[in-house]
């Protein structure tokens, strides 16, 4: 039995439905490309104008968009028009906002008018620009009442965090259910799969590859690469000599680390955020209520199927695989799990690998969704996961899996009705509410005795 190579399986099924995701993608609207169009069409139009954004749609050229929009001039009969922008490139092209050619309805505009367009109306400050409009709703999204408009939006921009925190949660639970201790320090190799996955975007854009798939493909591997190396040396130099003793010197020794790894991140990166230039940002329009549309991106739906696909492979992982069925039977009891050929040493180093697998993937959804990552982010991270692999029962992997889901919806409920700048307080103030009158959380054991796995 070899778990080293099983502990591979939910990076590469998660890397398969990744690519999945992003080719079924393809040709969709970049986001800022749609906002650099809409901002052309008043100067199309007679001054004082009233425009109307109806849809925005890709154009018939390869890097193009296409804007449809009503025009009200001043004492003049409406119309309905239309700009098409075709841009330099896209992705993560350093060029992707560059516009080459612009054509109306009427057809291309002449070099001289897209000379003065450019010049005078795009590239001048005193121009003001302004975006004339938004999504676009259009007549065929279904009318709902508010609340329930309001709630699938608050929903939908909760799934991604709790992806993030389900991984992490998982990553706790992975190692207190085989040996009994919790090990800080998954935060930051989430930041430092976060950090791997900006350099990845930085070469593929380095090698002309500015594609998305090319980009986050490259930037997959080298978080989750980079996460699981330092997990590897924090578990075998800090850890796993610290195992025949007591807990409360791994709490220590790992906090140390989980602070040298936020200033080892500091001193090679710098103190200011870190930023990767958005993908798969155009908004999908889902639901309208009044003025209210509820949307999603590609980019929420990318990192929230990546989280699930990495859960139900891990789940599955654990469950009929060889390095699943040693992990139990370690978890059960280690001495006689010894005795049938489970070396512990082995099974506790491919166990923090897969865990730390987990927080590079994190790591990557992080960077992917939000666009950015600092030094400090690890520890807000880890300490919210913990939260989460406490509240769905620490030591149960499926638990902590569902325990970030609900930290991650309880977030963006909270925000979206409370002030914001007490949700952190909540979340730990959950913490300790969870330990003092149920320790074994939702899906664990009900007493306050030793656990039993």
């Amino acid at each position: 039995m070899s778990p080293k190579p099983a502990a591979a399986v939910p990076a590469l099924v998660a890397a398969s439905g990744l690519a999945a995701l992003l080719s079924g993608c393809a040709g969709l609207i970049d986001a800022d490309q749609a906002r650099v169009c809409r901002t052309i069409a008043p100067a199309l139009n007679p001054a004082g104008s009233t425009i109307a954004i109806s849809r925005v749609v890709p154009g018939s050229a390869p890097n193009s968009v296409r804007v449809f929009y009503r025009a009200q001039p001043p004492d003049l009969p409406a119309r309905n028009r239309f700009v098409e922008c075709v841009f330099a490139g896209d992705g993560l092209s350093r060029t992707r906002q560059d516009i080459l050619r612009v054509s109306t309805e009427n057809g291309p505009l002449s070099d001289a008018s897209f000379l003065f367009l450019r010049r005078f109306f795009l590239a001048a400050p005193e121009a003001g620009l302004e975006d004339p409009g938004g999504l676009g709703q259009g007549e065929t999204l279904p009318d709902v009442p508010m609340a329930f408009a309001y709630g699938v939006q608050q929903v939908l921009s909760g799934l991604p965090q709790a992806g993030v925190y389900s991984l992490l949660a998982a990553a706790y639970s992975l190692i207190y259910g085989l040996v009994g201790r919790i090990v800080f320090g998954f935060g930051e190799l989430a930041a430092i799969g976060g950090y791997a996955c900006l350099i990845g975007v930085v070469l593929a854009v380095q090698f002309g590859w500015p594609s998305p798939l090319a980009g986050l493909a490259i930037a997959g591997v080298m978080a989750i690469c980079a996460a699981v190396l330092h997990g590897i040396v924090l578990g075998r130099r800090v850890v796993a000599p610290l195992l025949p003793g007591p807990g409360l010197p791994i709490l220590i020794a790992t906090t140390g680390a989980m602070l040298a790894g936020a200033e080892y991140l500091r001193l090679a990166q710098g103190n200011d955020l870190r930023w990767i230039p958005p993908v798969l940002n155009g908004p999908i329009s889902l639901l309208r209520s009044g003025g209210f549309v509820t949307t999603v991106t590609p980019g929420a739906l990318v990192v929230t199927g990546v989280s699930l696909a990495a859960a139900l492979a891990l789940t599955a992982l654990l469950r009929f695989s060889g390095f699943g069925r040693a992990w139990r039977a370690f978890a059960d009891d280690p001495a006689t799990a010894a005795l049938f050929g489970v070396d512990p040493l082995r099974i506790f180093i491919a166990t923090f690998g897969l865990a730390a697998g987990l927080a590079g993937l994190a790591g990557l959804v992080t960077s992917a969704y939000y666009g950015g990552v600092g030094y400090g982010a690890g520890l807000g991270l880890g300490l919210k996961a913990l939260t989460a692999a406490v509240l769905g029962g620490i030591g149960s992997v499926g638990g902590g899996l569902l325990g970030g889901l609900l930290i991650g919806l309880a977030e963006a409920l909270w925000s979206s009705v409370l002030p914001i700048e007490a949700r952190d307080i909540f979340v730990y103030a959950l913490l300790a509410i969870v330990l003092a009158l149920r320790p074994g959380g939702l899906f664990g054991y009900g007493d306050a005795l030793p656990r039993r796995i």
